[in-house]
C-alpha cells in the first residue's frame, strides 16, 4: 500500500499517522528513536505490507504487469490502489477526504522536525502538489510514476506502466474492491489485540 491507504488504516491518532508514513523511510531498528505510539504506526505499516505482498488479489494485479514492468509491479500496483481508494473512499468511511487530507498535511507540517531528512525534504513538495489528493484519477498515479522513477536504478522502465494500468483497469479495481476489506479486517484485528 502507498501513502493515502497507509494514512487512512492509521487513523486514530497522530502519533500512528507519523508512523504509518515513516514505515518508508525508517529502516530495521532506527524506529527504536520514535516514542512507543509512533514505532507502533511503523510496526503496523510493516504487518500492513507483508499482508498486502502476500494477499491473493494483491498478487494477481501483480501479475498483470509483465516484463519490463514485472519488477515494479508491486510499486505499481500499490499506486493504483491508492487510485482506487481515492475513488472508492466513501465504501470505507464517513470521514470526508479532504479534510483528511489536510489533516494529513498539518500534522506533517507540526512534525516535520521528527521526520528523516529525506522526508521533511519531500514535505513541501507532497503538499504543494498534493499527492494525496492527486489520486483522484490515472494522471495523478502517472505523476508519481515519473517521481518514482527519477530517483531509481533502472526506473526508465517504469515508463508505459500506466497504459498497462489502463488497460488493465476493470481487474484492477475489481481485486482492490475485494482485498481492501480484508486489510482492513486484518488491521482491526491488530488494533484490538493492542488496546
Amino acid at each position: 500500500m502507498n501513502y493515502l491507504a497507509h494514512l487512512y488504516l492509521a487513523q486514530d491518532s497522530t502519533e500512528s499517522m507519523i508512523g504509518g508514513i515513516l514505515g518508508d523511510f525508517v529502516k530495521g531498528s532506527k524506529k527504536e528513536q520514535y516514542p512507543h505510539k509512533i514505532k507502533k504506526g511503523i510496526e503496523l505499516h510493516r504487518k500492513i505490507d507483508s499482508y498486502t505482498d502476500s494477499h491473493p488479489r494483491s498478487q494477481a494485479s501483480r501479475r498483470l504487469y509483465r516484463p519490463p514492468w514485472r519488477r515494479f509491479a508491486g510499486i505499481i500496483v500499490d499506486l493504483c490502489y491508492d487510485h482506487f481508494l481515492y475513488r472508492h473512499w466513501s465504501k470505507f468511511t464517513d470521514a470526508a477526504l479532504t479534510p483528511f487530507i489536510l489533516n494529513v498535511y498539518d500534522i506533517l507540517k507540526t512534525h516535520r522536525a521528527i521526520l528523516p531528512g529525506r522526508l521533511q525534504a519531500m514535505i513541501p513538495f507532497m503538499i504543494g502538489d498534493d499527492w494525496l489528493g492527486s489520486y483522484r484519477d490515472l494522471s495523478g498515479v502517472a505523476q508519481a510514476l515519473k517521481r518514482l522513477s527519477k530517483r531509481m536504478a533502472n526506473g526508465d522502465q517504469l515508463a508505459g506502466a500506466i497504459d498497462v494500468t489502463k488497460h488493465n483497469y476493470p481487474n484492477l479495481e475489481s481485486n482492490f474492491l475485494i482485498f481492501f476489506p480484508d486489510l482492513i479486517r486484518f488491521v482491526n484485528d491488530i488494533k484490538s489485540r493492542n488496546d
